[in-house]
């Protein structure tokens, strides 16, 4: 398959792991932000390919993983208390609240819908005008503009019955939380090309200036991924600490400015908290004053739960590149995908997922 096979080739895959191998002198640690970027990792043993010097992990990109316990707490309330037909993509749907999750709630009566797009639940209120209707928006800044699009078609269409339960994450305030945590060992990145495709590479500058930690823009086929580790290695080995592109074929240094011009309109930057991380100032969009009818949680008058915490699960150090998977006691035995203990076990993009599918019986007790 054209733009996929070639980065796939895995004879360019040993000459890239080769060339790490060349440039590296010391130990150097990585962090891929991406889930994505983690299943690839992990599916192809591109880790395995690299020196030992070299050490991946993984970072907090995984929107379904990050998303809080209280926002679970929301969206089952609006399904089970409100009446409301809560449409959602379906790796939501079991991930766990301080209570039951969506897959509990639709099995006790709650009107749970899986959709494939945001466009699809604006269609169900279209379809079910004496029914309130709100989508789980949840994502980077990859999903905010079909999220954002979708309360602008809304408004167009006058349907006073639909509305967006909003986790919307930024990625730029996660890398600066990672980096200026005491505990930090990461010391270069490779960005999301899919988050960089809408918004460009500005962001990244001041941050790779900030704390001279390379940020390199990849892909997710195994040729990408590894041309982003040689790009940080040889940064790293340098002494430079600087943003660089390899992943040109989608993503511009300005992005999208469409994408971007849609996003500001219905969304104003807000502090979130990340699960298993905590709050993260200025790292979340929020619905603006403007589309107040369309924020489900002013609209309905969510209740504030808070965060129980995370319990056994170790999602957070996991998250923040501290730990791996097998870190955890309770990986692959306590914790599996058909009895999750957090949502990095039950995402699709999860890097325990990741671990469980392709890695379950190494390190497990």
């Amino acid at each position: 398959m054209k733009y996929v096979d070639e980065y796939r080739d895995a004879e360019l895959v040993r000459k890239l792991a080769d060339e790490i191998e060349r440039l590296t002198t010391r130990p150097w640690t990585i962090m891929e932000i991406c889930g994505g970027q983690t299943h690839a990792i992990v599916k192809f043993g591109l880790d395995e390919l690299l020196p030992d010097r070299i050490t991946l992990v993984h970072g907090p990109g995984c929107p379904v993983c990050v998303t809080s316990a209280e926002l679970i707490d929301q969206a089952v309330e609006l399904a089970t208390s409100h009446g409301v037909i809560l449409c959602s993509f379906g790796d939501m749907l079991r991930v766990p609240g301080n209570g039951i999750d969506l897959l509990t709630a639709k099995a006790r009566g709650g009107d749970v819908r899986i959709v494939y797009s945001p466009l699809d639940a604006v269609k169900i209120a279209e379809e079910n005008p004496s029914r309130q209707v709100a989508f789980f928006a949840v994502g980077f800044e990859t999903t905010a503009p079909a999220n954002a699009m979708s309360v602008l078609r809304a408004e167009h269409a006058g349907l006073k019955n639909f509305s967006i339960l909003t986790s919307h994450v930024l990625v730029p305030p996660a890398i600066e939380a990672i980096l200026g945590a005491p505990d930090n060992l990461v010391q270069g990145f490779l960005a999301a090309g899919h988050v960089c495709a809408i918004m460009g590479s500005r962001e990244y500058r001041p941050i790779a200036r900030r704390f001279g930690s390379p940020i390199v823009i990849t892909g997710f086929e195994p040729v990408d991924i590894l041309e982003g580790v040689r790009l940080c290695v040889r940064q790293l080995e340098e002494g430079r600490g600087e943003v660089e592109n390899a992943y040109q074929r989608a993503v511009k240094d300005e992005g999208n400015p469409s994408a971007q011009q849609i996003v500001g309109r219905v969304f104003e930057v807000c502090d979130r908290d990340w699960r298993g991380i905590g709050v993260i100032p200025q790292s979340g969009l929020a619905v603006r004053e403007a589309y107040a009818d369309f924020d489900a949680s002013r609209r309905f008058e969510l209740r504030t739960t808070g965060d129980a915490g995370a319990g056994e699960c170790i999602s957070g150090e996991i998250m923040r590149g501290v730990k791996k998977p097998h870190d955890c006691p309770a990986f692959g035995v306590r914790c599996t995908p058909e009895n999750p203990l957090g949502a990095p076990m039950v995402s699709s993009e999860g890097a325990c997922a990741a671990y469980y599918r392709y890695r379950s019986r190494q390190g497990v007790a």
